[in-house]
């Protein structure tokens, strides 16, 4: 059962969220690819809410149903390029921040494959689905 509604109490802080989605609409980062990022973020932090958004939005991008059900298991998954592990290894260590930070291992790993621009706006998406996930899960959404 939902507990509150933030967007209702404090408008104004939806207001810079949906600011924060306008700019990572711009980014360089695909829009797929964002959404992949966004839903492995959510699987993480187990916010039920976020994963059905952004898989029923990454659908409608035409990504695969296959690659959607293995994404929780990227590692071992054949499904997905080098680009998109270095992406998805930078999101679980942003989103597990606390466990070891951005390891210079990953970070050396992505600079293979995004320009510094492109790891600043992947490190702002992962933020803000991060942001995401701890309203919602706190609202019970």
């Amino acid at each position: 059962m939902s507990r509150f509604n933030i967007q209702k109490l404090q408008p104004d802080a939806y207001v810079a969220m949906f600011g924060l989605e306008k700019y990572l609409s711009t980014s360089l980062i695909p829009p797929v690819t964002q959404e992949l990022l966004r839903i492995r973020a959510s699987q993480i932090n187990g916010c039920y809410f976020c994963i059905g958004m952004h898989t029923d939005s990454a659908l409608k991008q035409d990504e695969t149903e296959q690659r959607l059900g293995e994404l929780a298991t990227w590692k071992e998954s054949s499904l997905f390029s080098e680009r998109e592990r270095a992406l998805l290894a930078v999101t679980e260590e942003v989103t597990l921040i606390a466990d070891q930070g951005l390891s210079d291992e990953t970070y050396q790993h992505v600079k293979q494959f995004l320009s510094d621009e492109e790891i600043a706006q992947l490190i702002m998406l992962i933020s803000t689905i991060n942001a995401w996930n701890r309203m919602a899960i706190s609202m019970r959404a």
